[in-house]
């Protein structure tokens, strides 16, 4: 029986609201009137077989199938995870205390540059990330990336295991199928090994490169990362005839000119840069005025965000400016750009920034952006040279990496091999090449031609799904290892957990292609 097909007696109604005294409630009309029926209906208004759950057998037994239910689908859950063993400490370590932090020194690398950090760990898990304010590359700070990273460390999507043509295999399986292919590249001398690895600074692992390119010397090791530091590199030989590396001390500097130069938050040496620059532009201490900022550029940045004056060009007015500079600092520079610039409405601002500049000479810095084309790198060498400034605000020391190669000219003779059949085995260390090489190189189709192609990466990507074994890559808070940081201090990385997918590291996957696989990091 339905409520609303129950018939009403209005006056037996009329007569029970006269009779009644006090507040009295009901949920609707059919409760007042006590029409028959309407309590049926309240005992089936909810779920079926509601009624019966008053039954005790009925009850226990309905009881007894949703716990069985509920039960099966956890463990199901839980069949998909990876099997955990929590159990409590039989001897506890010496240096915990259960809920006390503790800290430990380690150094992430970026592009191939260690920035060391402090990290901070909880019962073993590393849980936050902050800087080391004895490494000379952070002084305390960090940056986006570095705190970012330990919530790499627990992503799930990480790759997690061995494959082979998508095949779950060990590392045992790894090293068993690659041993016949790397004895008959030792018996050519390695003519058809090539090794592409990211940028490296790490002693360890250059000393392991360099190791196994004695051994087999006719292979290859080619490095490439898609944001490198080539026209710094280039710009450096053209002003020197060598690569250097250049470290700019801004803490020092009353001016500072930056020719499209986003030192506040791009490259290697960033985290130390900006400490150096806000320092100088405090007014406390010892330190009576701050240092005043030029950028010269072509698309807004952070650093142009904090300068005292802004210029904005075209890209390719950049170099004009640039040899306009150096010609009113004194410089013989050459070319169109210089003469046209002399006679638009951009010279009168680029004789006050000579001007500015000749004031401060020895306490000024001119420096290029890292995509600027290395004739813009040479003449800000020849602009701090003519100023004064080596060896005060800017200083020269070796190159920080291993083999301070043109990436994108080593990555073209890596794909002309392959194009060409020269190559039998392909190891590439970190990286998604197939993603990120330029598009004219046609990465895919060339390594297609590649007979054994293995790929060490923290996850499973374009260029792990085009190679036959895919090596998960233990994440830095889980290695050893060491790395440069941007003035060439070596920093060492230790790890603050065992690899929760037990990943492998660089040096392991290069130790696989000696005669000592099984060497650990």
């Amino acid at each position: 029986m339905s409520a609303r097909n129950i018939e009403l007696d209005l006056a037996s109604i009329r007569e029970r609201l006269t009779a009644s005294r006090g507040k009295e409630y009901w949920r609707s009309l059919e409760e007042l009137a006590e029409a028959e029926g309407f309590q049926e209906f309240l005992h089936r208004e909810f779920p079926r077989q509601a009624s019966e759950w008053n039954d005790p057998v009925g009850r226990r037994k309905f009881l007894k199938l949703m716990g069985a239910s509920l039960g099966l689908a956890g463990l199901s859950a839980c069949s998909r995870q990876p099997p955990e063993h929590i159990v409590p400490y039989v001897r506890q370590p010496e240096d915990l205390t259960l809920g006390k932090s503790l800290f430990f020194a380690t150094a992430m690398p970026l592009g191939g540059f260690a920035t060391g950090l402090l990290v901070e760990s909880h019962e073993g898990r590393p849980t936050k990330i902050e800087g080391n304010p004895e490494h000379p590359a952070s002084l305390g700070a960090t940056d986006p990336f570095a705190q970012a990273s330990v919530l790499t460390l627990y992503d799930p999507d990480r790759a997690q295991t061995v494959t082979n043509i998508g095949d779950i295999h060990s590392w045992s399986s790894f090293l068993g199928a690659i041993r016949a292919p790397l004895a008959a590249q030792r018996a050519l001398k390695g003519a058809g090994l090539r090794i592409l690895t990211e940028t490296v600074t790490s002693p360890t692992l250059s000393d392991q490169l360099r190791a196994l390119l004695a051994d087999v010397p006719a292979a290859r090791w080619h490095q490439y990362e898609p944001v490198n530091r080539d026209r710094v590199l280039a710009g450096a030989r053209l002003a020197f005839g060598t690569p250097v590396n250049t470290i700019y001390h801004f803490d020092k500097a009353d001016v500072i000119v930056s020719l499209d130069a986003d030192f506040l938050t791009c490259g290697p040496a960033t985290v130390r840069y900006t400490r150096d620059f806000f320092r100088r532009r405090r007014l406390e201490g010892s330190n009576a005025a701050m240092s005043r900022l030029y950028v010269v550029e072509s698309t807004p940045s952070n650093t142009a965000a904090k300068a005292d004056h802004r210029f904005s060009l075209s890209p390719g007015e950049l170099e004009g400016v640039a040899r306009a500079l150096a010609a009113r600092l004194g410089m013989q520079t050459a070319g169109p750009a210089a003469e046209s610039m002399r006679q638009s409405p951009h010279d009168n601002w680029i004789a006050a920034l000579a001007r500015d500049l000749q004031g401060h000479r020895g306490s000024s810095i001119v420096i290029a952006g890292d995509f600027q084309p290395p004739i813009v790198h040479a003449l800000s060498h020849a602009m701090n040279q003519a100023l004064g400034n080596i060896g005060k605000t800017v200083v020269y020391t070796d190159p920080v990496e291993a083999d301070p190669a043109d990436q994108l000219e080593s990555l073209g003779d890596c794909v002309h091999d392959m194009n060409a059949g020269k190559v039998d085995l392909l190891v590439i260390v970190g990286g998604n090449p197939v993603y990120t090489a330029p598009a004219d190189f046609n990465f895919a189709a060339a390594m297609s031609k590649v007979g054994l192609r293995v790929h060490l990466s923290l996850y499973y990507d374009e260029t792990s799904e085009l190679c036959h074994w895919h090596i998960p890559e233990a994440h830095y808070l889980e290695s050893w290892s060491d790395a440069r940081a941007y003035d060439g201090t070596v920093s060492i990385i230790q790890p603050l957990i065992a690899p929760l997918y037990h990943g492998k590291t660089a040096h392991e996957l290069l130790a696989a292609l000696t005669d000592q696989p099984e060497r650990s990091s």
